[in-house]
């Protein structure tokens, strides 16, 4: 149905990722078919929604995956806008990440033809899974599907490392679908295409 069914308090359709403040409250992504942030309290009682479809502050196309950082701040993987939306506990935007590293000059897709420039331009940085560190000094992955990079963050935006690309070997990516990093230079990557999950240790430079 176009336009979908208007979001329903306490109803899901196709949700997609979920994630907990430092309250324990409860925040999903809700996601292929509504566009929007369901929270639930730590009990399990709904609390509020926010966001509808769109590329406004607040709104949505295809949030994706979902992260709180240690101050209760919500990162929404906000796939259809190339971008991640920022908010606070309430729902309240606070700011948007995009990550514009250029294309390599030389990429090859997990499968088919390489998309047109535009398409690419649009694949490029859009994030589908995202995560943030634990510690005193916390970062914000992310991966995309085409180049098929994972991109390591500052939780203000600034891009401090990338890694990978579009594959089948180790160290390269079929459509990363989840992500989890449970220390800064550990993470582990669920792959769609390739149907594995891969545990990758970093050696960031010193």
């Amino acid at each position: 149905m176009n336009p979908p069914r208007p979001a329903v308090d306490g109803q899901f359709r196709q949700p997609t990722d979920v994630t907990w403040d430092k309250q324990g409250d409860i925040f999903i992504s809700d996601g292929y078919i509504n566009s929007r942030v369901a929270k639930y309290d730590k009990n399990g009682d709904w609390v509020k929604q926010w966001g509808d479809k769109g590329n406004k502050p607040g709104e949505f196309n295809t949030p994706h995956s979902i992260a709180a950082d240690a101050n209760g701040n919500i990162y929404v993987a906000d796939r259809g806008n190339r971008r991640i939306q920022v908010f606070d506990p309430d729902g309240t935007f606070l700011r948007e990440i995009r990550i514009d590293v250029p294309l390599p000059p030389v990429v090859h897709p997990w499968m088919g033809n390489p998309p047109s420039p535009q398409a690419a331009a649009a694949q490029n940085g859009a994030p589908w899974a995202i995560c943030i560190t634990p510690g005193p000094t916390q970062y914000l992955y992310s991966s995309d599907a085409y180049p098929g990079r994972v991109y390591k963050l500052t939780l203000d935006g600034k891009v401090v490392g990338v890694l990978g690309s579009s594959g089948r070997q180790m160290k390269q990516f079929g459509w990363i679908h989840e992500i989890a990093c449970p220390s800064e230079n550990e993470i582990y990557v669920a792959e769609l295409l390739n149907w594995r999950v891969q545990k990758l240790l970093l050696h960031p430079a010193k």
